[in-house]
């Protein structure tokens, strides 16, 4: 007995000196006695699952004519995550309730080949107007010159003027209602003149809400 301790307390300093630790085997473990199973993988040790569509030239999908929440999900389906969306008609609404909204137009066109990074726009309407024949091109100063601003949205106005634009607009039905969303407002009148060369000088407009003839 006392040569079996000897033995085993040097078999223990030989391996602790290896800097293996020494436990006595399981008997119990899977395989017999002195069974060990194989190490798991650590976490992480496999490579993340990379998305199949990844640099692929995908075929765009035909969303024209659906929900904008509808072809919002076709597209990712097909592999386009990068989505956007405009007004069609111009008035430069935002899209916040994509239910609401349905597809008029999408670029790219449906059937090209593109890159799965490629952003897919579309111009949408709400659900109970009609899409227009050819969108509404946003007014712009560009050119150094006023824009005709008629007809146009308020809020199309302003964001053609720019941020720091000095601009007044007053309700053209002279009822003294407040121009509030500007959006669903449309310019009636406008000071100074469409083709005046744009300076930065204040503008004021008149406006009545889409749906109303201006006086």
């Amino acid at each position: 007995m006392r040569t079996h301790i000897v033995t085993t307390a040097l078999l223990c300093t030989a391996v602790l000196a290896g800097t293996t630790a020494c436990e006595p085997a399981d008997s119990s473990a899977p395989g017999g006695s002195g069974g060990t199973s194989a190490p798991a993988d650590p976490a992480g040790s496999a490579p993340p699952k990379e998305d199949g569509h990844a640099g692929e030239d995908l075929t765009v999908p035909d969303v024209v004519g659906m929900g904008l929440q509808s072809a919002q999900d076709k597209a990712q389906e097909t592999g386009f995550l990068a989505l956007g969306s405009h007004d069609a008609l111009g008035r430069g609404r935002m899209q916040a309730f994509d239910r609401n909204w349905k597809v008029c137009s999408q670029t790219p066109a449906a059937g090209t080949r593109a890159p799965s990074d490629t952003r897919l726009d579309f111009g949408a309407v709400k659900l109970r107007e009609e899409c227009p024949a050819k969108e509404e091109r946003a007014p712009s100063t560009d050119d150094g010159r006023m824009p005709d601003f008629r007809g146009k949205s308020v809020k199309a106005a302003r964001h053609a003027l720019g941020s720091s634009a000095s601009l007044t607009v007053d309700d053209a039905s002279e009822r003294g209602r407040m121009v509030l969303v500007e959006s669903n407002w449309r310019v009636c009148t406008q000071s100074p003149a469409a083709g005046v060369a744009a300076n930065g000088q204040p503008v004021a407009l008149t406006a009545v809400k889409f749906g109303e003839s201006c006086p």
